[in-house]
């Protein structure tokens, strides 16, 4: 799942030591009186389906009661980091790929091999996302892809097709010029600067890649890159888009809610927010992502982990295992706005939207590429969204911004080696 922020994580999160946090787990067995877990999230939208699920595990866990611990994902590891350093970070808590590594490499997350977990129950991708030195660290909980949510009004006064699988860069562009009403303040489309929901994206579309095979080095200064990410400066500088302030002063989801937008990169998880939002619960729709080369869109998922921290980690345990069962994901369908990474679930996610076309970002899992992460991708990242600032903005060109990103990157990963 995503986060709704330019940076992936915070630099502060590179600060994690193992210092408070490492190595021995709290509790190793049961405790036979009553037992509290708390369980950290960071979607507002899924508090309703987590708080569902816990009240479901104590129903066949009486003496565990699970407290859902909401803190918005703009501060969620930040707080995080403070809580593992000192020893008290949840019992359970969500993780994603950017960050795993480094919490999994500093002894912050309980091994769960002994869960016996069915690997095949879940997309290999994710299995492997959170797998560190041959030992598996997260249940799987979600995945999500990246589809082009559209505003059906906005297409109709314009007299634009509905944009389709047939649709390409060129299709796009062309739509985003003629949905274009400076008059009226309405753009075709929200150039944002965001890796997973925009220009990792084209990267891939364009056949390049952001990180090589072997984690050693950046790849967004090749040509391919280079294209993918002029995809949406382009749309800037042409007018289609807003530019970098007005996304800054208004998020460009909330321009496509309020109208001011047509069209709008967003993923999987944004089917819960404009399934509720007025603006969007019966205007707008969802299509697959334009092609370039190549068909592409990023998938990643978040993981349910058990801190190695916990005093009650055989609760705990036994808890992360459920949020991983097949019951747990047709709740999390149904109510949570996600789609499940269990196996055969997907289908009551599709179901819980009927007014959208949802199967065309299960369409897109073919063709998907995993979010590119490293052990420290937030020090990466932060270098990225510097320069690539620059670009969105024109202070420099995209030519410029991606070579600084590919020196300062390549530093950046070697030190992941050492």
């Amino acid at each position: 799942m995503h986060f709704r922020s330019v940076t992936l994580a915070t630099a502060a999160a590179l600060l994690l030591t193992v210092s408070g946090c490492g190595g021995s787990s709290g509790g190793s067995g049961t405790s036979d009186g009553p037992v509290s877990l708390s369980y950290g999230v960071w979607d507002k939208n899924q508090v309703p389906a987590m708080e569902k699920l816990a009240a479901d595990f104590h129903a066949t866990h009486p003496n565990v009661t699970v407290s859902v611990q909401l803190t918005p994902y703009l501060d969620y590891f930040t707080k995080l980091q403070a809580a593992a350093t000192g020893g008290e970070a949840p019992d359970v808590f969500w993780m994603n790929g950017p960050n795993f590594q480094l919490y999994a490499s500093n002894g912050v997350l309980a091994p769960l091999s002994d869960l016996k977990l069915d690997p095949s129950k879940y997309p290999a991708s994710l299995v492997n996302l959170y797998t560190l030195d041959g030992k598996l660290f997260g249940v799987p909980k979600d995945m999500d892809t990246v589809g082009l949510w559209y505003n059906k009004k906005l297409f109709d006064a314009a007299k634009v097709k509905y944009p389709d699988d047939t649709w390409t860069w060129d299709t796009f562009n062309a739509a985003a010029k003629k949905l274009t009403d400076r008059s009226k303040d309405v753009y075709g489309i929200g150039a944002q600067l965001s890796g997973q929901e925009d220009f990792y994206n084209t990267v891939f579309q364009a056949g390049g890649h952001v990180i090589s095979p072997d984690g050693k080095t950046s790849g967004l200064a090749e040509p391919a890159a280079r294209s993918g990410i002029s995809f949406w400066t382009d749309l800037i500088k042409n007018g289609s888009s807003p530019n970098l302030k007005q996304m800054t002063d208004t998020a460009p989801y909330q321009m496509f809610e309020a109208g001011k937008i047509a069209m709008y990169w967003g993923g999987s998880w944004d089917a819960a927010e404009f399934g509720a939002n007025p603006g969007t619960k019966d205007d707008a729709d969802v299509a697959v992502l334009p092609s370039g080369v190549k068909k592409a869109t990023v998938i990643h998922g978040l993981a349910n982990v058990v801190s190695a921290k916990s005093k009650h980690s055989a609760e705990a345990k036994a808890f992360a295992a459920f949020l991983g069962s097949p019951e747990a994901a047709r709740t999390l369908a149904s109510t949570g706005g996600v789609i499940p990474a269990y196996t055969g679930t997907q289908d009551d996610w599709v179901k819980a939207y009927p007014q959208f076309h949802l199967q065309n970002l299960l369409d897109e899992l073919p063709y998907a590429v995993p979010l590119p992460v490293s052990k420290n991708t937030a020090a990466w990242n932060t270098i990225a969204i510097t320069e690539l600032t620059k670009a969105w903005t024109g202070d420099t060109t995209v030519d410029a911004a991606t070579a600084k990103i590919a020196t300062d990157m390549n530093a950046a990963l070697a030190k992941e080696s050492k």
